[in-house]
């Protein structure tokens, strides 16, 4: 009987792996009123997770402001800067540093794979106990679209080199199992970005946990598993 092929894990990060999102949903609040665009929280949150790019545009259509590239770039500036005073209130969610010891303890191949920029990633992923320059994550820098587009998640498989038909991608929000359902990877809902079990179902989680800690509690339901030569 032959061997069935080993699940991979492939991680959104904020609010997947770090509480990060309302942190973000506030930076951006802040990056529009100084732009004179007037937005509520909830309708900002509901963006979170797709490219900033994309982000800003759906909000500036949205508003029927003019769009430019100049007030595209002046708005990531300004999300950055108001990002950056408040990244030191971010912390890991709960077993989310665990979830990623069992695995590399195990010999499961993971990856993370994030619609932002290295330059506000690397801080949060380093709290996650995770090397930067030797774990594999790939930032929207390094590729050609962010989520909803699969770009993310099948350069994520590329560089584990695992199929991306064997990888499960486990994130917060409809935009990650959007961009999964896109890469041909089965998706794993968590409820630690706001979004509900219903959304999540609905965008293709095949799976829904609380957080990292009720996902590892039930590793087993998702594939993984040791090596069958561990």
């Amino acid at each position: 009987m032959p061997d069935v092929p080993q699940t991979a894990f492939l991680f959104d990060l904020d609010g997947t792996l770090v509480d990060s999102v309302y942190e973000h949903v506030l930076a951006w609040h802040d990056a529009l009123t100084a732009e004179g665009i007037k937005l509520s929280v909830w309708r900002i949150h509901r963006k979170i997770g797709m490219s900033g790019g994309l982000f800003t545009n759906i909000l500036l259509r949205e508003t029927g402001l003019d769009i430019t590239p100049e007030r595209l770039e002046r708005l990531r500036q300004r999300h950055k800067e108001a990002y950056t005073q408040r990244s030191h209130l971010v912390q890991p969610l709960p077993g989310a540093r665990e979830l990623l010891a069992y695995l590399t303890e195990n010999g499961i191949p993971w990856a993370i794979a994030t619609s932002g920029r290295m330059e506000t990633a690397r801080p949060n992923i380093e709290r996650l106990g995770v090397d930067v320059d030797k774990a594999a994550v790939v930032t929207r820098d390094q590729v050609r679209y962010a989520k909803p587009d699969p770009d993310l998640f099948l350069e994520a498989a590329r560089r584990i080199d695992v199929p991306i038909e064997h990888c499960a991608v486990v994130g917060d929000s409809i935009w990650d199992l959007l961009a999964a359902r896109r890469a041909s990877a089965l998706g794993i809902g968590l409820l630690s970005g706001g979004y509900g079990q219903d959304e999540l179902e609905r965008a293709g989680a095949y799976r829904v946990y609380e957080d990292p800690a009720d996902m590892l509690k039930h590793i087993d339901e998702v594939g993984g598993r040791r090596p069958a030569n561990g």
